[in-house]
Formats: C-alpha cells, structure tokens, sequence
C-alpha cells in the first residue's frame, strides 16, 4: 500500500525554500496566532477564543463571543504548534500546548461533549442544528489536533479527551436503533475519524466515518427533517440549498463540484480516504468523476477553487473571473489535501502536479513574507478603486490583514506548512518502493522492504531546474526510486550515476521508475528546464480570452503596479516578446523575476469612444510570482495579460 512517511522521517533543510517557511511558522506564525486567539495584537479583530475555553472550563467568567465555529481556531493552532515541535522541540511551547490542553480538558463535559459555544451560550440546543451549527467541525478539527500532539509528543492526554468526545458522538450518530441518521453540514469531521481510526485502531470511527459520508444526500433530507423538528420554515442563509454543502445526492451520484468550496474538497478528502481503507472502487469512482470536474473546468491556474463570493462556492464549468475570484486560501488547503488522498489511491502525477500548483500559488499567496499578514480571498486581478467602489467586488481586500473575525485560513495555513515535509514522499514497503512527488532540500531515513535507507535531496528549487538524489541504504538492496517528472516539464533529463536513462520506457504515471540494486553514494539527477511559458485557458473562460499567464516551472507570475505603472489593462504581451528569468535576491525575500517588454497602450485625445486605435509604446515590464504580490504596499495586479501583435 502507498503510504505517506511521518514528520520524524523526513526534515527540509535549513534555508531552503521550504525550510525558511517552516521555522518562520515555528518563530513567528505560531506566537502571532497565539496572541491573536487572545486578542492582544493591537488593531486585529477580537478572537477571544481561547477565553472561550476558559470560560467553558470555569476558570474565567464571561460571554461566549464568536462564530459558533470560533473552536476551530484554536484546534488548528494546537495542530499546528504540535507539528513544529517535531521539527523544532521548544520545551516552552510544549509546556504552553500542556497548559492550552489542560483548560481544554477541563471545558469537556462529564458525557465526552466539548463545544463552548454550547456549553457557554446554548447548552440545551446541542445537536439540534448540524446543518448550521458545525458542531460536528469543530470536533473534527479538535480531533486532529488530539493526534498531531500525540503523534509530536507521545502525550495521550488530548488524545484521550478527542476519543471520549468522539465516543459521545458514535453513541449518537449512526444507522442503529435509536441513533440520529444526521451527519455535518460542513464536513470536516469524517477525515478526522479515519485519522482517529489509523492511530487507535478502532474500527468504529472508520464505520462513524462511513456512515457520514453515505448517509449524506440521502432522500428524506436529514437538514429537512431537523429543521422541522425546530418549527423552522426554511434557512435564514439566502444562499443555502442542499448543494451549497453538498447533501443534494449521495455522493457517489455527484459528478460536478458544488456548493461552498472548502466543504467540498472536505468531502472528497473523506471520500477518498475511505476508498483507500475501505478498497471502496464505487468512491473511487465519484473521487475521480469529481477530481476530472474540479481541475479541469473549475480551477484557477493557481490552484484556487470557489470562483463566487456568494456563498464561496463553485459555480458552473468554465466560470473562472479573476477579478471577481474568491479562491479561498482554505478552498486550496483542501484541495491540497484531496489530491493527496488521491495519490494514495492512485500513483499518478496529475494529482501531485495540482499539490505543487496549489502549493507555490493559491497557497503561499495567503501568507505575507514576514508571516504575520494572511489574505482570506485571493483575487487574480486587482483594481483597487473597483474593491473599494463595486458591490461585486467588496470581498477583495486590498493588502493581507493580520486576523479574520472568521478566521479560519490563517491557522489553517499554519498547519500545513509546519506538517509540509510528510506530503513531499511516499512509500510501498511490499513493493519496495520509494516516491519523490514534491521537490525541496530534505533528508528522509526511513525503512524500505524491511530495510533502512536515507535520501539527501539537493536543490535550488522553485528557482533552479536542478534535483539531485543521493542514496545511502544501509546494505546495498533492491528497491525502486520513482521520481515524479512534472507535468509542465516538456524536456526533462534524468541520470542515474551520471548515465542518462530512457524516460520514454521507465516513466509509468508520470514517475520515472529507477529500480536497481542501490548502492551508498547512488545518486539521480534530474533537470527540468523551466523556461518562460505562455498559458492559455480554455476558450469556454470566458473572462480571460484573448489573454496569457506566465508560468516558470510550477510558479505561477503576475504584474504588479509597483514595477510595470498604473493600468496593467492597457498592457499588451506581443508574439515576440521574449522574458527573461533573473535571480533577485533581494526582491521579496529572493524570487526569481521576469524580464521583458509589452507594449502600453495610451489614447492621445479625451474622447471616451473613438474610431482610432490606441497608440501604442513598447516598454519594459517585470512579472513577480503570484504568491508575493502585496508585500510592496497596495496597487494593481493582474495574472492575466493581453496577448496579441
């Protein structure tokens, strides 16, 4: 079985790209979100979610104050902050998540109930509301907390306070007699159980898990019936239908992506993690009928899903405005999460080359380079006096904020990024064989067929077109090295101790399957020429015709005002133009850019309407990776350019 190494298995190296990252969040996401849940940044919004707990627990008095979800935030901070230990051991910040659980432990009620929203504020309306009240959510995130501490630490305590609240749930929820058939409006909850299931062992959580997945869209309509139950005619949400959380059919009859985006790729994690562990081929099936929609008619070129702002949903095939996008930073997460899944089940690139995608773009695009600044909606056109003036646009915020009063994305990014080293490999021990599906400078020591062996990886990736590969098992033996080639290289070399190998008969899924008898010292190389490219969308995108992004390797580019003037719409790339990839370190923390020209259009009278072609000049203009743009203060930017002679 393909299987996904711990964080004690493989480290990103200090100063690499990836490395930067993660000790930032060790250094300084961690302690900003810290003291954001306790609301003491000076000018961000109130979080007070960890006063929540406290006051939940008896240790304080007051209000709940909130969303009914404010839980989650500090779920995903504990995620997070317990992941960083793995890298990172901090006997201070292990002393604070001990302080952080033990209030947590105290909130939790004598039945295995953990909420504060309903502990504090409505304590008889629990269960009432699982379309509206993410009660479900919550729990599931506050169960992946319980594992990543357990897993970072081997401390059992938040652990076994995640199982008593999952048993609450399992004695509640479920096809038997006497249970309630519901399951969450927001899903969330599932993947957390078949986490829950792959560290305990106990079958009942992947059966919890199952069963919330298949029940869902079932006819009667469990929301339906709920809602009756309360007197209530019909939401109070203008926007929601069943397919705003995906409860419109079961899901092995869904084939199109619907509703509110970040419940979606939640959903197809799920569905695809009990694929896996079920050799469920019938939600394979909808995974994949799911996955063809997603990526190929309702994706953004930088890996961002949920085009609408209404609802922060999928709308139908091919609607992809940029300017008007919504591409919430979670909806990526998610997606990068589901693909994931799918490279578990499946071992093809499509679904590791949409991780990198989501990755490099629609991802790091959420978090400043100082790491203390997060965008919720993340655009791909800005036109500043539009945001500030266009109702249709009031969701696009002009520069990266340092807390939500929703504030899901920002620990949520945190999470992910300081757990990033156990997406880059994967592993088949029956088949004795090795994955490399994301690049970055990493050391991975792990057991292969029985046996140890460590990989050094070597790179300058993003940025540089050079991957090396050093093998050092602790015998010479048998084994398989596949090395994803991804999907935007047209030219790719691999060597093997120098040897060039045939790519046109060892590549199977898009990996380059080197099998051999390895030796100490054994090295790959790869080169991946990543030269200046042009993409086109599908000619159904109808807001982007007659225009062109540029992508260097997996980075996506864009144009800012700061380096190319006001009105990037009168910018227009000719067939000749030629970009030139550069190095700037010290532009933006170190990016690659890209040099060239386009020509600028200007008209030479008042008129607003007129029968003469704008003049046009031709000038020097400079792309910079999408994910840093707005770390230069506000102005335009766009991704896509005119093209045309």
């Amino acid at each position: 079985m393909n299987q996904p190494l711990s964080l004690q298995e493989v480290r990103v190296s200090e100063g690499s790209f990836w490395g930067k990252r993660i000790r930032q969040v060790k250094e300084v996401v961690i302690p900003h979100q810290w003291k954001a849940l306790n609301d003491e940044l000076p000018d961000a919004p109130k979080s007070h979610a960890f006063a929540n707990f406290r006051i939940a627990a008896g240790l304080a008095t007051g209000e709940f104050y909130g969303f009914v979800f404010q839980d989650s935030d500090v779920a995903k901070w504990l995620e997070a902050a317990s992941y960083s230990l793995i890298h990172y051991p901090d006997p201070e910040l292990e002393r604070l998540l001990d302080e952080v659980i033990e209030v947590i432990a105290r909130a939790q009620r004598e039945d295995g109930y953990l909420n504060t929203y309903f502990t504090i504020k409505e304590p008889k309306e629990r269960w009432k509301n699982l379309r509206d009240n993410h009660e479900l959510y919550c729990a599931g995130h506050l169960i992946e907390a319980g594992i990543a501490h357990y897993q970072a630490t081997g401390k059992g305590k938040l652990l076994e306070v995640v199982k008593r609240l999952a048993d609450h749930i399992e004695a509640r929820f479920g096809d038997a007699p006497g249970k309630r058939r519901g399951y969450p409006g927001h899903p969330e909850i599932e993947l957390a159980l078949v986490k829950l299931f792959r560290v305990t062992g106990e079958r009942k959580y992947l059966d919890l898990a199952a069963f919330f997945v298949n029940e869902r869209g079932k006819k009667p309509l469990y929301f339906e019936l709920e809602a009756k139950e309360r007197g209530e005619e019909k939401p109070s949400w203008s926007f929601w239908t069943p397919e705003y959380c995906q409860a419109h059919l079961p899901v092995r009859e869904q084939k199109e992506a619907v509703g509110h985006a970040v419940r979606a790729m939640y959903l197809y994690s799920a569905m695809a993690d009990l694929a896996l562990e079920l050799q469920d081929q019938t939600l394979f099936e909808a995974c994949k009928n799911l996955w063809e929609n997603v990526t190929k008619k309702r994706m953004y070129v930088t890996g961002g899903v949920g085009s609408s702002a209404e609802g922060e949903a999928f709308t139908f095939d091919y609607d992809l405005p940029p300017d008007r996008a919504y591409t919430e930073t979670c909806a990526s997460i998610g997606l990068f999460f589901w693909a994931h899944r799918m490279l578990l089940l499946q071992r093809d690139r499509v679904y590791a080359d949409t991780m990198e995608r989501a990755l490099y773009n629609g991802i790091l695009s959420g978090i400043s380079l100082d790491g203390t600044r997060y965008f919720y909606v993340n655009p791909l056109e800005v036109f500043p006096e539009a945001a500030q003036k266009r109702h249709d646009l009031r969701h696009v915020v002009l520069s990266r904020q340092p807390w939500f009063p929703c504030a899901c994305c920002p620990p949520n990014i945190a999470r992910l990024l300081a757990s990033l080293p156990q997406y880059m490999y994967t592993k088949d021990e029956e088949e004795s064989t090795l994955f490399v599906h994301l690049f970055g400078e990493s050391t991975v020591e792990t057991l292969l067929g029985g046996k140890r062996v460590a990989l050094v990886q070597r790179t300058g990736y993003p940025w540089e077109e050079r991957i090396s590969l050093s093998v050092f098992p602790e015998e010479p033996f048998l084994f398989t090295l596949s090395v994803r080639i991804p999907s935007w290289c047209k030219e790719a070399q691999v060597f093997v101790n120098g040897e060039r190998i045939d790519l046109g008969t060892s590549v199977f899924g898009g990996y380059a399957k080197i099998q051999r008898l390895w030796q100490g010292g054994d090295f790959v190389e790869c080169v991946f020429p990543m030269p200046v490219e042009r993409v086109w969308a599908h000619s159904e995108v109808r807001s982007v015709a007659g225009k062109v992004a540029l992508q260097r390797g997996p980075i996506v580019f864009c144009f800012e005002e700061i380096d190319n003037g006001s009105n990037l719409a009168g910018l227009v790339l000719p067939e000749d133009a030629e970009f030139v990839a550069t190095f700037d370190p010290e532009l933006l923390g170190g990016v690659v850019v890209l040099l060239g020209e386009a020509y600028k259009e200007h008209r030479s009278s008042g008129e607003l309407y007129s029968f003469v072609r704008p003049k046009r000049e031709r000038i020097p203009v400079k792309a910079v990776p999408y994910y840093a743009w707005n770390n230069r203060g506000i102005g335009e930017m766009a991704v896509w350019i005119r093209h045309g002679s």
